[in-house]
């Protein structure tokens, strides 16, 4: 796989939950190329994931959440960019705040500049771009993820490059961790602007996702967003959009 992204990449996994043993699996669904695929720890295929959108943008407005979120016109997706993987360097000695505001509420994480330099860098580039302004959380997998981040809305869409920085083996993706998708095709620690936020206690996931950062505050706007409806039930993208209106960085 080359080092930039040819089309529309982007994890997309099938998540099974073994009532039994209490096992997650995560099982790839699609590869990465030209051809296009999907990328995260989730569900639904890119074709899947498209033909929700699809239904989804049908209608411009959507009723009140019971949720508690606003209710807001489903954007009209945006052409997958073909962009030039940042060269900067974060300073470790510092801390960077995203804020992510939504119509389900704000929340805010820090990025992990000290165990995920180029991944941070690369969110830290996309944001000062206003890369993530207008876009959506196009999945929800209840007590699982939220995951968010694709200019085409669609689970298959990328920023043009891939930084790939595998996390250290002892990571886990417990409740807040935010970390990057990928393509079962591509290696650990490979990533583009899609990102996921945990909303389980324990995703169970191996140490296979860059991870971004950890949310400091505005956990209760996660969950929210993690209890919406969506189609397909309990895994797949949310029945009233989530759009992710402003995404600013804060250095300090």
């Amino acid at each position: 796989m080359s080092a930039s992204w040819a089309g529309p990449d982007l994890l997309s996994l099938r998540v099974v939950r073994r009532a039994a043993t209490g096992v997650l699996i995560v099982v790839g669904l699609a590869g990465c190329g030209s051809s296009g695929s999907s990328q995260s720890p989730a569900p639904a295929s890119t074709a899947t994931a498209a033909a929700t959108q699809t239904a989804a943008q049908s209608t411009t407005t959507t009723p009140a959440s019971a949720h508690g979120c606003a209710s807001v016109s489903a954007p009209a997706p945006k052409a997958a960019p073909h962009l030039s993987a940042p060269q900067i360097k974060l300073d470790p000695a510092k801390t960077y705040t995203v804020t992510v505001v939504t119509n389900c509420g704000t929340f805010a994480f820090a990025l992990d500049v000290k165990d995920a330099p180029k991944t941070s860098a690369s969110v830290y580039s996309l944001v000062k771009r206003r890369f993530y302004d207008g876009l959506t959380f196009h999945r929800v997998a209840a007590g699982f993820v939220i995951q968010g981040g694709d200019p085409t809305g669609t689970g298959g869409g990328g920023p043009g490059y891939t930084v790939v920085e595998a996390p250290p083996r002892r990571t886990r993706y417990v409740l807040g961790t935010v970390a990057m998708a990928k393509t079962a095709a591509q290696p650990a620690g490979a990533s583009g602007s899609q990102f996921f936020v945990v909303t389980g206690r324990n995703a169970g996931l191996p140490p296979d996702y860059a991870v971004a950062g950890k949310v400091v505050t505005g956990l209760d706007a996660v969950e929210r967003i993690g209890a919406l409806n969506t189609n397909p039930p309990g895994d797949g993208m949310p029945v009233e959009p989530v759009v992710m209106s402003k995404v600013t960085v804060a250095v300090r």
